[in-house]
């Protein structure tokens, strides 16, 4: 009986690191408590050092058994000075995960700074506040909150809150450039302003610029060296990403005589003073500034969850892990965090199976989710991911900022939904990876030569394997410099594949009212364009450009396909994907053209615009080009495609048929169920159906109801489309 006992004894000793443990935080704890309900922890630094008592300080293999802990954070807000930290000796085990969550019902709110207090008259509206006094010892933060929102760094011109995008610009002077010539007096570092735009600062120096170089494909921001007010000329400390031309938009801030509206703010970095206007009575606003890069780092770790957590004022990502497994952040609510390079969540590194999922991430300074990791040469998979996200308003300083970005190989973005976006919803490189049942509109307001979706694959193989499925992208507008004109829409399309990118797969999706087109390949390879519905493009609804052997960019980057295609050819993991036999070198067809192997085929294009065109086909070599099985309807209005001998529309089509195209194709209504709601389900009698189209699960598409979405419904943010609609 005795040895009986003796050994149950020792059975519940061996199940008992098993057993769940919870910790509580509460910002009225202290980190000396033992971490009960009663008695709580005051920090989220103090709960990691206690799990880590409570586990052991040791690195653990995912394999061996521990404790599952949850640690509850109760409701309010959380000043974050030091970066929390977490690395392998503070993860779980599959079954036995470790997880920083929110109490039930509560909403603790993590800031990555401390609030700022004790502002002093200065000037007439104008408050100031000594931060040496508030233990600030170097201030160097780009972003300033009062009641968690952005305020607007001292500029000129002023930000135009009734026209965000078009509204509070500056533009440098002088003649017209035409976008591709290369005059000699093209410098990416002077910058000619107006007449009306000269300043009379004490020291520009102290001041950068926020500019918009040449192409306007993303922005610069870039400190001022000096101003030459005898030839209208900034100096700029470095160069911008591309030569700056007469009509570039831009403003320039950190400038203490720019402090002249409400909610605008200068810090002054050698005196640590900072400048306030604030928008309302200051003892009823919480100021508060970055004082970390990162609220949430972790690295090397497993089975870390963050849950119901909402995060705010980060001067880079809000959360960061690298080289992680099985971690994720799930029901979260992250805003106005990061500046230039900040995310919502940044996934990076050696990283496998983490992931972003049911949360509400917006006004971000860069992408609101970014994903990394995998192997190209083996095609060995990350397996990141990004499902059932609410994201909105990105790019608040990186115009480049996308909904998500994902490099690597083999991670997903999934039942998301993305909008007011400056250029992407997704921005994607690498390989076998795969975006479906996105719901993504009002994008690229503020760039040009954009798309929801873009990829650039100068290396040959980019791209290669990715599926884009079951997504519905709308109102892809663009916004660029026209016969120097700033207009919108302008230069946008639904789906982009540049440079070269190949082996992609768009299938199944519904594209609505991009500009130039809902697909273009820009000379691709082997790409499979099937089964889309294309609606209500403004200049055609599908467009492919090629290059010839005697284009710069394919004489300029051929080494660099060649160099890709090589170091990845003779692996055992790429010979099935498609098309990898044909070395880039041997690319050229006799007639110098590039682009082969794509395939458009069952698709439903339906637009109205009488001007508009099927398709624009330039430098395509048709012999090895297919196009079939496809409804195409343009209220008995011509079909124009571009590319071809005839110049009249009318004849066009008849010259593209002739050439064997569009056998079965037939011209007539899909009969959508109510196209004018953008309901593009077919009815029973669609004559899609009848040529193999596929009915895309419609339903399926966009976040979805879940214990760990952050909020439910979805309220949709105002922003591009509220403001279209006035």
């Amino acid at each position: 009986m005795m040895r009986y006992l003796l050994s149950i004894g020792l059975v519940f000793a061996l199940l008992a690191p098993l057993s769940a443990a919870e910790l509580y935080v509460s910002p009225n704890g202290d980190d000396a408590n033992p971490g009960t309900r009663d008695k709580p922890l005051a920090t989220l630094a103090g709960a990691r050092d206690a799990v880590r008592k409570l586990r052991g300080a040791t690195a653990r293999p995912t394999t061996q058994p521990a404790t599952p802990v949850t640690v509850y954070l109760a409701g309010g807000r959380y000043f974050i000075t030091r970066t929390v930290e977490l690395d392998a000796r503070d993860g779980g085990a599959e079954g036995s995960e470790v997880v920083y969550r929110a109490l039930p019902g509560q909403t603790p709110i993590l800031v990555g700074g401390p609030q700022i207090k004790n502002f002093v008259p200065h000037k007439d509206k104008i408050l100031k506040a000594d931060l040496a006094g508030q233990g600030w010892k170097k201030p160097e933060f780009r972003q300033l909150l009062c009641d968690s929102k952005r305020q607007v760094q001292a500029r000129y011109p002023n930000y135009d809150p009734a026209d965000p995008v078009a509204g509070g610009w500056a533009y440098v002077d002088g003649p017209e450039t035409p976008m591709y010539a290369t005059p000699p007096t093209d410098s990416p570092r002077h910058l000619v302003y107006k007449p009306q735009d000269q300043r009379t600062w004490a020291d520009a120096s102290t001041g950068e610029v926020f500019i918009f170089p040449r192409y306007n494909w993303w922005n610069n921001i870039v400190p001022i060296a000096s101003d030459d007010r005898a030839k209208r000329t900034l100096t700029l400390g470095r160069n911008a990403s591309y030569a700056i031309r007469p009509g570039d938009r831009y403003y320039v801030q950190g400038l203490l005589e720019e402090l002249d509206a409400p909610g605008e703010w200068h810090l002054d970095r050698k005196s640590a003073v900072l400048y306030y206007w604030p928008a309302q009575p200051i003892e009823q606003c919480s100021v508060t500034a970055p004082a970390v890069d990162t609220i949430l780092r972790v690295s090397g770790a497993a089975h870390v969850v963050f849950q119901g957590l909402t995060l705010e004022c980060s001067e880079e990502s809000a959360i960061v892990m690298r080289d992680c497994r099985d971690c994720r952040v799930a029901g979260c609510t992250i805003r106005q965090a990061g500046w230039y390079n900040g995310s919502g969540v940044s996934i990076i590194g050696r990283s496998t199976r983490c992931g972003v999922v049911g949360c509400d991430i917006s006004h971000v300074g860069s992408a609101g989710v970014t994903l990394h990791g995998g192997d190209r040469p083996t095609l060995s998979g990350g397996a990141n991911y990004a499902d059932n996200n609410y994201i909105h308003h990105t790019g608040v300083y990186y115009k480049q900022g996308s909904g998500v970005a994902m490099h690597g190989v083999g991670h997903r973005a999934s039942h998301n939904l993305i909008h007011d976006c400056p250029r992407f919803a997704v921005l994607f490189g690498g390989n076998n990876l795969v975006i479906e049942y996105n719901r993504c509109r009002h994008l690229s307001l503020e760039t040009a030569d954009t798309g929801a979706f873009y990829t650039g694959g100068r290396d040959w193989i980019s791209s290669r394997g990715t599926v884009i499925r079951h997504n519905f992208i709308h109102d892809v507008i663009g916004f660029g410099l026209e016969k120097g004109k700033w207009t919108s829409p302008h230069y946008s399309w639904g789906v982009y594949l540049d440079d070269n990118a190949g082996g992609v797969d768009v299938v199944g999706n519904i594209i609505a009212r991009a500009w130039r087109a809902g697909v273009h390949l820009h000379n691709g390879r082997d790409n499979l364009i099937e089964n889309n519905i294309i609606i209500d493009c403004e200049l055609q609804q599908f467009e492919c450009n090629g290059w010839t052997d005697k284009h710069s960019y394919w004489i300029n980057h051929l080494p660099s396909m060649i160099k890709g295609y090589e170091s990845v050819a003779s692996q055992p993991a790429w010979k099935n994907m498609r098309n990898m036999d044909l070395h880039p070198s041997k690319a050229v067809q006799p007639d110098g053209k590039i682009m082969t192997g794509n395939r458009f085929v069952r698709n439903i294009l339906y637009w109205h615009k009488p001007q508009s065109k099927l398709y624009s086909l330039r430098t395509v070599p048709f012999a090895k080009y297919e196009s079939d099985y496809n409804v195409i309807h343009h209220f008995a209005l011509p079909l124009g495609i571009g590319g071809l001998k005839a110049k009249d529309p009318a004849a066009q089509w008849e010259e593209w048929t002739k050439m064997g195209f569009e056998k079965h194709s037939v011209i007539a209504d899909p009969l959508f169920v109510d196209a004018d709601k953008d309901d593009y389900r077919l009815k029973a009698d669609s004559p899609a159906l009848k040529l193999g189209f596929k009915p895309i699960p419609v339903e399926k598409i966009g976040p979805y109801a879940h214990p760990l979405r952050a909020s439910w419904p979805i309220v949709e943010a105002p922003g591009a489309r509220e403001r279209m609609r006035k």
